[in-house]
Parts: structure tokens; C-alpha cells; sequence
């Protein structure tokens, strides 16, 4: 009998190992339990979407007040989970990982999400990386150099693709499958029970929820997971990413879900900005400045993060922190040095706040984060403080005010054509301007560009914002950056942006057209 499950993907040396019947049977399990459910979620976030542009703000559901006020806790933190003070993020590519584990950190997120560009060979690729990496054989050899791994390394996490992503080298009965229970699938069938043998166990991040019944489903696809391979209830952990604002009135709840399976919340700050513009796009009222005017400062932002830690530690959670991009600079020691001040700044709120840990992009950056960490509290963690804090549903819709400037225009077209170019040619985590940039960041800047064209935005210095106005500019970037990279991976890239900064209607997700667009 012929499975309803189709791989479309090339099939190269060593791909039949990962993609084993018995992987793919388990795999099609999953999308046949839980697909429909996934696309009744995703019809419900269409049905969020329409209240809010009829002018329904988000805020705390009275039907849910119960789980608010109760006295539950989650599971107690995994053992080798305990410490989580620093984490470094980033693509599944072979030299990415062994670097990561060898960093430093204690734990390192391997991203088949936003710092991973959906290529069929970076996603199955990336799993054999990951596979190897626990059974320690992962090696390379790359310009001369051998890179393995340190008797010491970081624990592994993976964050699986959102529930709008879907992987289109895989279908079932003809339709493309979720990424996110792809990549789940693979990754659990091939190596739970190995991870739990050498003393840790299937650790994960979710990204882009919106509401606690997505939530929901991750818990229901991990109860049936561990109980189809025979593996102990609890087994699996899971972070949350709190990076969109409906989810940030919801995070009780998003922790009761997963109770049983739960290790806390991170508040994803680049992508919660972009949601922020997204839920709102309808509303000229709520238009913000430049971007690097809205900062962790402002009191929307600072409101999310006080809430993060505060929810997960009543509820003995960890509460991890926002990410350090900064790619230190070996050709200026003063700029290094600025950065690094701005870094460390940034984590010392954030323990202040009562974050267990926080994130870096680039192993140059772990001993800062750590020693920052280290000075605010003794132990793994600082879960038995909670902060007392009371934040009502007007500061996590406050407007934060500035200005709009050519230079924030510019930069944002920028650097949104610089990414979306080296993301089509297979590269999510992307160096910009001593910045490790990932998807969120081109989001926040083609959504900003869209906004200020869709609101009659006015520049600082009074002109308008116009398609006009937009299109001088990207001509003028465009030739900047002709200069090396110059092909037809950046005339993808042009095309790309103005579908997005032109379309009469706010394109929910750059990656979901992009995806079409890539091999």
C-alpha cells in the first residue's frame, strides 16, 4: 500500500538513514493526529485577526481569570536544565553546531526556525548534524582545520518551525506538512531515547504562539509522542517564546498547557516589536518610530519582559532574556568595548528584572553575558524570586514616541535587502553591521517601511513617507550593495520587498511567500 506520505526532497548520500520508514511512518502519524487541528489554530488566528482590525484590543480573558489566579506550579526544571544563564543561539549547519556546543554557553538553541533559511539540505542536513552531535561523532573538516567537539559542552535545545510554516518538500495526501511537527518528528523519533541515556532529554523551543491553545497542541503531540515510543511522561521540555503580543496576554495560560512539559517562557524581543506593528497594522494610532529608537527601555517592551519574569518565577519557571546580536570587532578595540558596555547593561536589567539567562548570537560574547549573570545571583537560578510587579494590559499597549527619520528608512531597506538576499541563497543567521541578523530583523524592518507608506508617516524633517519616496531610497541602497552582491539573488530580494512594503493588505510572514520562491 502506497503512503500518503511523499518526500519531494533529493535524496542524497546518507539522507535514507535520517529518513528511515519507520522515522517517516511516525512522522505521518503526527500530521494525521494533528493537522487538522493545526489549521483550525490557524484559521482562528485569521478569525483574532479581523476582531482586532474592527477595533477590539487585546487584554487578559476573563474566561480564563481562574488559571491567573490559581496556585499550580509547572515541573520542576530538568536537571541538567537547572543552569541556563547563558544561551547561544543559531543555524543547524555543521560548523555552527560544533562551535556552539564548544562555546561556552550552557545551553545552545539549534534553530530550524528564523536563523535557519529553509533550504530541503539545511533542514535534513541540520538534523543529521544535531543526530551526530549527541552520539558525539560530529566532526569537520573545513579549510585546514579540524573542528570537534570539547569534553564539555552546552545542552542541546532545539526550536522547531512555527505553526505557520510549512515544509513543502514533505506531503500528505498531497498537501504540504507542518514544519514545526517535521522538524519535531525527526528530531524526537531519532534521539530521544539517546539524549535520555546519556543523561538529558528532548529539550525544545516553540516560537510564534498566539493564544494558549497552541500551545495545547504542542503538549497533546508530546503526550502522544513519548506514549508511541514508550518513553516517560514529562521526558520532553519545552520554552516558549513569547514574541507576539496577543501571547503576551496569555502567558499563565501558555505555562498551564505545558505544564507537565514545561521549562518557562523567553521573551523574544525582535519578533514581539514586529508583532507588535503586525497586530496593529490597521491602525494609524499606533505607528512607531525608527527602529532603534524602541528599545528594551520603552514601556511596552519593559512591561513585557517585568511580566515574563514575574509569571514564570510564581509559577517556578525559568525566565529567560532577549538576545546580545553583537558580533564583537577584532579591527576596532574602542567600538568592541562600547558594545560590550551596552551589552552587559542590557543583561544587568534583566536579572534586575528576575531573568534566569539570556541569550548571545556569537561565542565572543558568552563570557560577558556569564560573568553578569554570575554577580546577580548564586545557584542555577533565581526562580524562588519572584518580582512584584503589576502590569495592567495599558503598558503592554503603550505607544512609545520618536521620531521617523530617513536615515531609520534607509537603513531599514538596507538591511532587510541584505538579509533577504543571503536568506534566499540559504543563510538565516546573517552578519550585518556587526550584528547577527536573523529573520525577525528583516520583519521589523520591511514592516516598519509598510507602515509608515500605509499611514502617511512624515520624515523628521517633514517630507512624506511615499511608495515614491521608498522606491528613491531602495535605488539608491540597491546601488550601494550592487557593489558585492550584485545577481539574481538580489533582484529576488528587491522583488521580495516591495511585495511587502507595497501591498495594499500587511503580509503576515516575509517567509511565507519567500518559501515559494526557494528551491
Amino acid at each position: 500500500m502506497t503512503s500518503p506520505l511523499v518526500i519531494h526532497g533529493a535524496m542524497r548520500p546518507g539522507y535514507d538513514a535520517l529518513l528511515t520508514p519507520e522515522a517517516l511512518a511516525f512522522v505521518a502519524e503526527l500530521v494525521e493526529r494533528f493537522e487538522p487541528r493545526r489549521q483550525e489554530l490557524l484559521a482562528r488566528r485569521q478569525q483574532r485577526w479581523d476582531e482586532l482590525k474592527a477595533g477590539r484590543l487585546p487584554d487578559f480573558d476573563p474566561a480564563t481569570a481562574h488559571i491567573r489566579s490559581g496556585l499550580w506550579r509547572v515541573v520542576p526544571p530538568a536537571a541538567d536544565f537547572r543552569n541556563r544563564r547563558t544561551e547561544i543561539t543559531g543555524p543547524v549547519d555543521r560548523k555552527m553546531v560544533i562551535n556552539a556546543l564548544n562555546s561556552g554557553a550552557n545551553v545552545f538553541m539549534a534553530d530550524f526556525e528564523d536563523a535557519n533559511a529553509p533550504l530541503w539540505d539545511n533542514v535534513v542536513q541540520g538534523q543529521i548534524n544535531l543526530g551526530d552531535a549527541i552520539r558525539r561523532t560530529i566532526e569537520l573538516v573545513s579549510d585546514g582545520k579540524t573542528y570537534r567537539l570539547n569534553d564539555k559542552t552546552a545542552v542541546l535545545a532545539v526550536r522547531a518551525r512555527g505553526w505557520h510554516l510549512d515544509e513543502k518538500h514533505v506531503t500528505y495526501n498531497g498537501q504540504p506538512i507542518s514544519g514545526g511537527i517535521f522538524d519535531f518528528g525527526l528530531y524526537f523519533f531519532h534521539n530521544a531515547q539517546e539524549l535520555l541515556a546519556r543523561g538529558s532529554g528532548p529539550y525544545f523551543y516553540l516560537p510564534k504562539l498566539q493564544h494558549h491553545l497552541e500551545a495545547r497542541l504542542w503538549n497533546d503531540i508530546f503526550v502522544y509522542a513519548q506514549d508511541r515510543l514508550n518513553i516517560a511522561q514529562g521526558s520532553i521540555r519545552a520554552t516558549v517564546l513569547i514574541e507576539h503580543i496577543l501571547a503576551a496576554f496569555e502567558m499563565d495560560e501558555i505555562l498551564y498547557e505545558l505544564r507537565n512539559h514545561s521549562s518557562g517562557l523567553n521573551h523574544g524581543r525582535w519578533d514581539y516589536i514586529y508583532s507588535f506593528i503586525k497586530a496593529f497594522n490597521h491602525r494609524d494610532d499606533f505607528v512607531l518610530p525608527d527602529r532603534s529608537q524602541v528599545t528594551m527601555g520603552v514601556h511596552f517592551l519593559r512591561s513585557a519582559a517585568e511580566l515574563v519574569a514575574a509569571t514564570c518565577h510564581r509559577r517556578g519557571a525559568h525566565a529567560m532574556g532577549g538576545m546580545s546580536a553583537i558580533i564583537p570587532r577584532r579591527d576596532d578595540v574602542e567600538a568592541n568595548e562600547r558594545a560590550l558596555v551596552n551589552v552587559r547593561a542590557d543583561k544587568q536589567r534583566e536579572a534586575q528584572q528576575g531573568f534566569d539567562g539570556a541569550w548571545v548570537a556569537h561565542p565572543g560574547l558568552v563570557p560577558a553575558v556569564q560573568e553578569v549573570f554570575n554577580n546577580a545571583f548564586s545557584g542555577d537560578n533565581q526562580i524562588a524570586q519572584v518580582p512584584n510587579v503589576h502590569i495592567a494590559a495599558a503598558d503592554l499597549l503603550m505607544i512609545p514616541t520618536g521620531d521617523i527619520t530617513e536615515a531609520g528608512m534607509r537603513n531599514n531597506i538596507n538591511v532587510a535587502l541584505q538579509y533577504i538576499e543571503a536568506w534566499f541563497g540559504g543563510r538565516g543567521a546573517v552578519a550585518i553591521n556587526y550584528l547577527m541578523e536573523d529573520v525577525a530583523t528583516a520583519e521589523i524592518s520591511r514592516s516598519q517601511i509598510w507602515q509608515w507608506i500605509h499611514h502617511h508617516a512624515t520624515l523628521a524633517d517633514g517630507r512624506a513617507v511615499t511608495a515614491e519616496l521608498y522606491a528613491q531610497i531602495r535605488d539608491e541602497e540597491v546601488a550601494k550593495l550592487q557593489e558585492r552582491l550584485a545577481g539574481p539573488r538580489l533582484d529576488q530580494a528587491i522583488a521580495l520587498l516591495n511585495l511587502l512594503v507595497l501591498s495594499p493588505e500587511f503580509v503576515e510572514f516575509l517567509t511565507v511567500p519567500g518559501y515559494q520562491q526557494m528551491g
